[in-house]
C-alpha cells in the first residue's frame, strides 16, 4: 500500500476546514481608505513584517463612504482568517452616530485582533494671527475666546470629522463658542488656517507637524492625554481641561465568529511585527504611536470610543444622511 497518499488525506483531515482555508489562500487586509494615506501605508508596512509567519498578505483598498465601505466586506465576510481589515476611529466609533443608515453594527460584526497605532492631534493656530492675539499659550486662547465671544472660528475637514468633534469636545470643555467652518477635506481646512481664514484648526499631527517646524502654524496643546514624543515642549489639553482624550487611532479586526485560535495567531503575527524596531521607526516618520493590546483589551478599547463618541457626535450636531 502506498502511505502517501493516505498521510496527505490523513493530515488534510485532522486540520479544521478553517485553518487549512488559511494555510491555502493569502489572507488580504481590507483598508477602507485610499492608497497612500498614512493608514494605508501601516497596512503595507505590516504586511510585509508578516509575510514569514502569516504567509502572503495582500492589501486591497476599498475606499468610499467615510470607511463605511470597507468596513462592510470585512463584516460580511467568511470568518476564516482569510479577510481581515482596519478598524479605525471613523468607522468604529464616529460613523455609527454620523450616519443615518449603517450597513454594519461596529459593536457586534467584528471581532478585535489587536489596536496598532496611535496617532495624536494637535490644536494649532496661524502664527500671524497667534501673535497679532498675542495667544502665547491654550489659557490665551480661552481667555481671548471668553473676552471676546463669538470672534474666534475654527476650521475643520468637514461636518462630523475628527478636527469638528474634537474642536466642539474643547469648546464645551473650555466653556467658549467659536464658529466651526467646515471644508471639504482636511488639506482645505489646513490651507484655510494657513491663509489665515480661520483662527484655530484641531489638525492631526502627521499633517500639521512640516509647518509648525516651519513656523507657519503654532502648536498650544496635543490632545492626548501624555505629551508627544514628537512635540515633547507642547502640553495636552488636559493640562488645562481635565480629562480630555481625542485621538486618532486605528487597529486590526476580523469578522465576527472568526475563531479564537485564528484569533490569537494574527494577533501574536501583528503584535510582534508591531514591536519591531524597523516599525517603530517607520512610525516616528509618520507623527505615530504603534499601539500593542490583547484582542480583549482592543474589543474593551472599542467599546469605550463607540460610547465616547456617542455623546460627542451627538453635541455636535453633526449628521450625514
Amino acid at each position: 500500500m502506498n502511505r502517501r497518499p493516505f498521510l496527505l488525506a490523513a493530515t488534510a483531515a485532522a486540520v479544521s476546514p478553517v485553518a487549512f482555508a488559511q494555510v491555502q489562500r493569502p489572507i488580504r487586509i481590507i483598508v477602507p481608505y485610499a492608497a497612500g494615506g498614512p493608514i494605508d501605508i501601516t497596512a503595507r508596512l505590516l504586511a510585509e513584517r508578516v509575510k514569514d509567519s502569516l504567509g502572503t498578505v495582500i492589501i486591497e483598498n476599498r475606499p468610499g463612504g467615510g470607511g463605511n465601505i470597507g468596513a462592510d466586506v470585512v463584516a460580511k465576510a467568511a470568518p476564516d482568517g482569510t479577510t481581515i481589515g482596519i478598524s479605525a476611529v471613523a468607522t468604529h466609533a464616529i460613523n455609527p452616530w454620523l450616519f443615518s443608515k449603517m450597513p454594519y453594527d461596529a459593536a457586534k460584526d467584528f471581532a478585535p485582533i489587536t489596536q496598532m497605532v496611535r496617532v495624536p492631534n494637535v490644536l494649532v493656530m496661524n502664527a500671524d494671527t497667534a501673535a497679532r492675539l498675542k495667544i502665547n499659550t491654550l489659557r490665551d486662547l480661552i481667555a481671548y475666546a471668553k473676552a471676546n465671544p463669538a470672534k474666534l472660528n475654527y476650521g475643520s475637514g468637514g461636518n462630523g470629522s475628527a478636527g469638528h468633534l474634537a474642536g466642539e469636545l474643547f469648546k464645551q470643555g473650555a466653556g467658549i463658542f467659536a464658529v466651526h467652518i467646515p471644508y471639504n477635506g482636511g488639506n482645505p481646512a489646513q490651507l484655510a488656517l494657513l491663509s489665515g481664514q480661520v483662527d484655530f484648526n484641531i489638525d492631526n499631527l502627521a499633517t500639521a507637524a512640516p509647518n509648525i517646524k516651519a513656523g507657519k502654524l503654532k502648536a498650544l496643546a496635543v490632545t492626548t492625554l501624555a505629551r508627544s514624543p514628537a512635540l515633547p515642549d507642547v502640553p495636552p489639553i488636559a493640562d488645562t481641561i481635565k480629562g480630555f482624550s481625542i485621538d486618532t487611532w486605528w487597529g486590526l479586526v476580523a469578522p465576527a465568529g472568526t475563531p479564537q485560535d485564528i484569533i490569537a495567531r494574527l494577533n501574536h503575527a501583528f503584535v510582534s511585527a508591531l514591536q519591531s524596531p524597523e516599525a517603530k521607526t517607520r512610525f516616528a516618520l509618520l507623527m505615530a504611536e504603534p499601539v500593542t493590546s490583547t484582542p480583549e483589551e482592543f474589543g474593551a478599547f472599542m467599546r469605550s470610543e463607540l460610547a465616547k463618541y456617542e455623546k460627542v457626535v451627538k453635541l455636535s450636531g453633526a449628521k450625514v444622511d
